[in-house]
């Protein structure tokens, strides 16, 4: 098993703008540290098209009520609202950039950032490598971890579920570990019927939701079943 940099092709390099854009690495680190109440409000208002401040804080009342976390909370609101104003395509791919610059964030509280990659394939012998790079991976000596996000539950599909499993599986056959994740910016309960919708294999694969986020810094996820 061995990892290899995504190649450098048009669609790379402008995704790789919007990995790069400040928007992106401020969301990242309000999220970080934020509470599953903010994380829930950031999904909400960029979910959308943006819409009035005062009208997302009556509706997210006890997110602000706190005086501690409250300028957090109003960081989160007002950055939300700069990626929910930007277009119905380029909403889609900032958010996807934030979900993936939030779990290589998170990965680094208990891993070195220097083992934390970005847009990378995972390579087997006598394996054909697949054509879409893992989005984030975590490469030690000893094992590898390999990360999928998505923002919602609908971009679980059978290529995503097949691409990590098979991962996993031709790690094993050559007797190295590696973990495959799938991370999800959604509730568990959406992600988990849409994961009872696929036939593709999901005992290997592990899921993190938006409610069991932080464990990615701290343990191994549940098992997406």
């Amino acid at each position: 098993m061995r990892f290899q940099d995504a190649a450098r092709d048009a669609r790379a390099v402008v995704y790789a703008g919007i990995q790069a854009d400040r928007v992106v690495a401020r969301a990242a680190e309000l999220l970080t540290e934020a509470t599953y109440g903010e994380r829930l409000l950031a999904r909400a208002v960029m979910n959308g098209d943006g819409g009035d401040a005062n009208e997302w804080r009556a509706a997210f009342p006890t997110v602000f009520a706190s005086p501690d976390a409250a300028e957090r909370a109003e960081a989160i609101l007002d950055i939300s609202l700069d990626v929910a104003g930007r277009g119905e395509a380029a909403r889609s791919q900032y958010r996807g950039a934030i979900v993936e610059a939030l779990t290589a964030r998170l990965l680094a509280r208990r891993v070195p950032e220097t083992n934390i990659r970005r847009e990378r394939r995972i390579l087997f012998d006598g394996v054909a490598a697949e054509i879409h790079p893992y989005d984030v991976t975590v490469e030690l000596p000893d094992r590898g971890e390999a990360y999928d996000c998505k923002w919602g539950a609908r971009g679980i599909n059978p290529d995503v579920l097949l691409q990590l499993e098979a991962a996993r599986a031709n790690a094993e056959a050559e007797g190295a570990r590696l973990l495959a994740v799938l991370v999800i910016f959604d509730a568990r309960r959406s992600c988990r019927v849409r994961l009872a919708q696929q036939s593709a294999p999901l005992a290997g694969v592990r899921l993190v939701t938006i409610e069991t986020l932080d464990a990615l810094g701290r343990a191994r996820p549940a098992a997406a079943s």
